[in-house]
């Protein structure tokens, strides 16, 4: 009874883990990475459209993105919205593609982007938590209402928290990782 508890509710785990590692791909690591700006919001014919469907995204060389919009009425827009994003960049139009060239990231800026991660890994584990916690009433509502026994009961929050340490292990690695590709230069 308690595994189908725990096991309802790991789709929801796995969608923590994939949110952290789509908010890392989002950091700079002073490499061009197409994740960086395929989010970015552009006004187009009035409506609020992500980047990555109304333009292909390319990285013809590691440190340059090259974007070219389906519709080149789209170019001032693409531009405009890349200018207004929170991610410093500036954007050249040639009248066909949007190029934009990533700069080399400065130690000070790097020691930010590692303080961004790491508040984004803990945002990771404290959705790890709360699905924890969303585990743990469910058991003691099952064992309030005799589904389970007591021993079930706590054999159950030890697996539950064999598997919330497994996924900060995940977390962990890929914050890691991330924080290796930010801070080499």
């Amino acid at each position: 009874m308690y595994n189908e508890i725990i096991n309802s509710h790991k789709e929801s785990l796995e969608k923590s883990i994939e949110h952290f590692h789509v908010e890392t791909g989002k950091i700079r690591t002073g490499r061009a990475n197409a994740s960086l700006v395929e989010d970015v919001m552009v006004d187009y014919y009035g409506a609020k459209t992500p980047l990555k469907q109304i333009a292909s995204i390319n990285i013809p060389e590691p440190r340059t993105i090259a974007i070219q919009p389906w519709d080149r009425g789209a170019l001032a827009a693409i531009e405009g919205a890349i200018r207004s994003s929170d991610l410093n960049l500036n954007p050249m139009n040639d009248g066909i593609l949007v190029r934009i060239n990533i700069p080399m990231l400065t130690e000070d800026r790097r020691r930010e982007m590692v303080k961004m991660l790491n508040q984004k890994a803990e945002e990771a584990r404290i959705g790890v938590r709360s699905v924890r916690e969303e585990i743990l009433k469910e058991i003691k509502d099952a064992e309030k209402a005799g589904d389970i026994s007591e021993d079930d009961e706590f054999k159950a929050k030890e697996k539950v928290q064999e598997i919330v340490e497994q996924y900060n292990k995940k977390i962990e690695e890929l914050r890691a990782k991330k924080e290796v590709e930010v801070m080499t230069v």
